[in-house]
């Protein structure tokens, strides 16, 4: 008799050195087959093989998060890998535009990947746990998900949306096992986006002061183990430099 794998499901994956990957690599460490998901067919190819590499089980799922087609894709083929256990919408799509410039496309855009994609995201992750006696699913939330600022109107509104539907989800669907958490991310991250990008603040914010991609994946991997007596709804998390 053939045992039916116990999946993690990782939507809003990019580059090997980012958070999505992170994730899908401690999650395969954990012995989960990973099911990663993102725009990009060449990055996921990239982020699947780092994980093989380390004599894990991942499959790549391309899907544009704000796209219900493309979800109700990933989704059917997340149960015909197995059981999904565990469910994690890591999009973030930050963008800045001074607030009287800002365009009503870019503000839909970004409302469309955080927010309406965590929507798309968690409904049908959900029916699936729940079929399967329960399990985790998890946000990744920002320093805007708590507070507006200019100039980050479009990407504050997403993120706190998307925070009250991790509310909304751990209310109606914890009671029915499914241990749903939302997770601050207070800090810049030692992953390529900084180190391509703003190289320079990774510099100035010196040892520790950004937030390291096993750290944080830690942290994710602790709250799916919380026992059910003790269950965390939201965590943030920041180097012990930043300020808040």
């Amino acid at each position: 008799m053939s045992l039916i794998a116990e999946v993690a499901w990782v939507n809003g994956v990019g580059a090997v050195e980012g958070l999505g990957a992170a994730l899908a690599r401690r999650f395969a460490k954990g012995g989960y087959k990973v099911a990663v998901s993102g725009r990009s067919p060449d990055k996921l190819k990239a982020v699947v093989e780092s994980i093989q590499a380390q004599d894990g089980d991942a499959v790549a799922l391309p899907a544009d998060a704000g796209n219900e087609a493309d979800i109700l894709a990933a989704i059917k083929a997340v149960r015909e890998l197995g059981q999904l256990k565990v469910a994690i919408f890591n999009v973030g799509n930050s963008v800045s535009s001074p607030s009287l410039e800002l365009s009503a496309g870019l503000f839909e855009q970004t409302w469309r990947a955080s927010t309406l994609g965590g929507f798309l995201f968690a409904r049908e992750a959900t029916r699936a746990l729940l079929e399967n006696g329960g399990g985790t699913l998890l946000f990744t939330g920002a320093t805007a998900s708590l507070r507006g600022k200019p100039p980050f109107a479009a990407f504050a509104a997403a993120k706190a949306g998307l925070r009250s539907l991790s509310q909304s989800f751990a209310r109606e669907f914890g009671p029915q096992n499914v241990h749903v958490a939302h997770v601050v991310i207070d800090g810049g991250i030692n992953g390529e986006r900084l180190r391509s990008h703003a190289p320079q603040r990774l510099e100035q914010l010196g040892a520790e002061g950004a937030l390291q991609l096993e750290d944080i994946a830690e942290a994710y991997w602790y709250l799916h183990t919380q026992p059910r007596s003790a269950w965390t709804q939201e965590l943030d998390l920041r180097p012990f430099k930043e300020s808040f």
